[in-house]
């Protein structure tokens, strides 16, 4: 934004250190007009006299006193006039100086520098604050840009792969013409298939992650029923039972996000668990003021510090059981953490002792 040039702050503040010093002087100067000089007379004789018994005092006439205050004043005046822009200057300059180290620190994170920071020392005040929320905000945004760049190597290795398969697929049938069609067209169409379902992922990751998302009344527990009888031929087929417990729990957001979120989270758990035999149980309710979603299922023990990395982007369990029909794309629970995000939620991952996942997602309840 272009602005028309002005005085700094510091001139500001010193003029008005100044000003002050001058008016209470002035006004000083005031005072003792109204309650000291204007009741001595003006009147001749050049002696004033009052007789209080035996003593005379004597002194000297109103026109004397202002000949020789006037000098006086006029000089003090003009000293705290001086005095003020003087010391105003020293003390504006001195508590300024933090909004120098931060308007510093501004010009160095617009030029693209985001490692640095702050770190005012001092006590507690409205430059320490602005000074350590400046500091937070460069450190999200530095995680943030991390995470952006590093999604971004994912992303173009993981598209990479489709493309160079069917190029790969291409190729042979090219050179060798008595490549079985029917079989090519299957193994391209798979190929296909996973790119676009890894291309919708990423616009649905990108979509949660802005926020700006539409705000309406959803009930989880609809939500959940849902997403369970969507997935439930697939848990069928697998052998896994899945139960949908729980009553009502009301909270505002994106109806087709938060199913997209359920969904996944059933997926998820059906995809992990055993091979035979497990089960899967999405629980709703309410917790206090929250709405919760809970989504357990067996499976096999989960190493304590892979847990915490599942969330993001392209990270896929080590014990994943892979499905032609649901390979996945390593962006599941990443679109999950996102969803839950955008509707200042709280995503909770336990490993269950006897193996498997428990996933508690709390969201601001509503009535």
């Amino acid at each position: 934004m272009d602005r028309h040039p002005g005085h700094s702050a510091r001139l500001k503040l010193t003029l008005s250190y100044a000003g002050f010093l001058f008016v209470a002087g002035t006004l000083l100067l005031v005072v003792m007009w109204v309650f000291v000089l204007r009741w001595l007379p003006t009147n001749d004789p050049r002696l004033i006299q009052k007789t209080y018994g035996a003593v005379i005092i004597v002194g000297p006439s109103r026109s004397e006193l202002l000949r020789g205050f006037a000098p006086a004043a006029g000089v003090a005046l003009a000293f705290l006039l001086v005095f003020g822009l003087l010391g105003g200057w020293i003390l504006a300059g001195r508590m300024l100086s933090p909004l120098t180290r931060i308007t510093d620190a501004v010009r160095t994170a617009g030029s693209g520098s985001l490692s640095h920071r702050i770190r005012m020392k001092g006590r507690q005040d409205e430059f320490r604050e602005l000074s350590d929320a400046f500091d937070s905000m460069l450190e999200q945004l530095e995680s943030q840009v991390a995470e952006q760049q590093r999604f971004a190597a994912n992303a173009s290795h993981e598209l990479r792969t489709p493309l160079a398969i069917s190029r790969t697929l291409l190729d042979v049938a090219r050179k060798d013409p008595t490549q079985d069609r029917e079989k090519l067209i299957e193994r391209l169409h798979a190929v296909n298939t996973r790119a676009i379902d890894l291309t919708e992922a990423l616009l649905l990751l990108s979509r949660s992650d802005r926020g700006n998302l539409p705000r309406e009344s959803v009930d989880l527990s609809l939500i959940a029923e849902e997403a369970a009888e969507t997935l439930l031929p697939f848990a069928e087929e697998r052998r896994i039972t899945l139960d949908v417990t729980g009553g009502a729990a009301r909270t505002s957001g994106s109806a087709e996000l938060l199913l997209r979120m359920a969904t996944n989270l059933v997926q998820n758990a059906v995809v992990h668990n055993l091979p035979d035999g497990g089960t899967v149980t999405v629980h709703t309710g309410t917790d206090g003021r929250a709405s919760v979603l809970r989504v357990e299922n067996t499976g096999r023990r989960l190493p304590p510090e892979l847990v915490p990395t599942l969330t993001e982007p392209f990270r896929r369990g080590t014990e994943r059981v892979r499905t032609d029909e649901h390979a996945g794309v390593g962006l599941g629970l990443a679109i999950v953490a996102g969803i839950v995000r955008a509707h200042d939620g709280t995503l909770e991952l336990d490993p269950r002792p006897d193996g498997g996942l428990l996933v508690t997602v709390r969201l601001p309840g509503t009535p």
